[in-house]
This record gives structure tokens, C-alpha cells and sequence, in this order.
């Protein structure tokens, strides 16, 4: 399935399951342009990327809303610009020589300026697109800031991401190591098995 579709078919479960959650995140209206994007972050962007950015625009004024599994909140292209900024301060030190393996998927011990978030966890873990080269780019990872780390690729891609999540809300299934539940006020939650 397609990313547009995936997401679509997401934010509907959502909206019938979970509408406290559905009712916090913003569709991308107007579409981010982008070609701006691809030029601020000097790298070209996967189609699958360029895809969800176009229908997702993230959270509401930056509520925290656990859509992605185990804890993360989607960020429309502003929000992953906005996040991906931050960290090139935090990791000035190393931005243009990360203490990162080459190719995507690998290992990496600073964040890597080729890493675009996509959702975060309000405390500074993110979930990445893996854009350096090599076979696995545009894998999703997930990015450990206390530990200063990535493990391996999670999916590998983000229509697989999506597929797992929409998989997981609709059949009651884990998605990685979480498993979906709404609570009473109608917010979706992730439980860690």
C-alpha cells in the first residue's frame, strides 16, 4: 500500500477508536513545498516522505500524541525541520564528521546530519528516515538521545511503519515490541510487551 493510503486508513481507525488522538493531529494544508525542504536539508528526500508529509502535518500546537508505537508523536515537515535544527546545535561538535558507520542502517554513536526525524517522544528520542546510501536507505530508526545512539533499522521503510501500525490498530497485533489500546478519555496508548 501506499503511504497516502496507509496514513488515511490510520487516521480514520483513529477517528472512529481513538478520537481524543485523531482530534490532535493537523493534515498538511497546504502541502509543504517540497523542494524547499530537499534544499534546507541538503539531501533528497525518499518519495514515500515526500508522500506523508503531503497528508500529515503533524500535532496541534506540539501536543504530545502517541500515534507511532511505543510513544511518538508524527511531525509534519515544519516539526521535522524545526527537530532536525535543534539537533544539528546539540551535535555541532560532530555534524559535518558524525561518529556514525557509512552506509544506512548501521550504527551511530552522534546524530547523523543524513537522519530526518519524522515523530518524537517529547524528550529528545526520535524516530529517523535513514537517508545515508546504501541498500537500506530510508529505514526507520529510532534514535536514543541519553544513550547517544540509533539501534537497528526498526522497518524498512516508512510505508512498512505504517502498514505495521495500521496492521497492529486493526487486528490487535503488536507493532515492534508495542501493542495498541485506547484508553477511557479516547487516546491511543502503546503498551510495551
Amino acid at each position: 500500500m501506499d503511504v497516502t493510503l496507509l496514513w488515511t486508513k490510520i487516521t480514520l481507525w483513529l477517528a472512529e477508536y481513538a478520537p481524543t488522538t485523531a482530534a490532535e493531529l493537523k493534515q498538511a494544508l497546504p502541502p509543504p513545498d517540497m523542494a524547499d525542504f530537499e534544499s534546507e536539508f541538503e539531501l533528497t528526500l525518499p518519495q514515500q516522505l515526500k508522500e506523508w508529509w503531503a497528508c500529515c502535518g503533524g500535532t496541534e500546537s506540539g501536543s504530545l500524541t502517541d500515534v507511532l508505537p511505543p510513544f511518538y508523536t508524527p511531525y509534519g515537515a515544519s516539526g521535522a525541520w524545526r527537530v532536525w535544527c535543534e539537533l544539528r546545535e546539540t551535535w555541532a561538535a560532530n555534524w559535518h564528521r558524525p561518529a556514525c558507520d557509512y552506509y544506512a542502517g548501521s550504527a551511530g554513536r552522534s546524530f547523523h546530519p543524513a537522519w530526518i526525524p519524522i515523530a518524537g517522544d517529547g524528550f529528545a528520542d526520535e524516530l529517523v528516515v535513514d537517508l545515508r546510501p546504501g541498500p537500506l536507505r530510508g529505514c526507520v530508526l529510532e534514535w536514543e538521545q541519553e544513550m547517544s545512539r540509533v539501534g537497528p533499522p526498526l522497518w524498512a521503510d516508512l510505508a512498512s511503519m505504517l502498514a505495521d501500525v495500521h496492521r497492529a490498530l486493526t487486528e490487535g497485533r503488536s507493532a515492534g515490541y508495542s501493542r495498541p489500546t485506547v484508553t477511557e478519555d479516547g487516546r491511543l496508548d502503546w503498551q510495551i510487551r
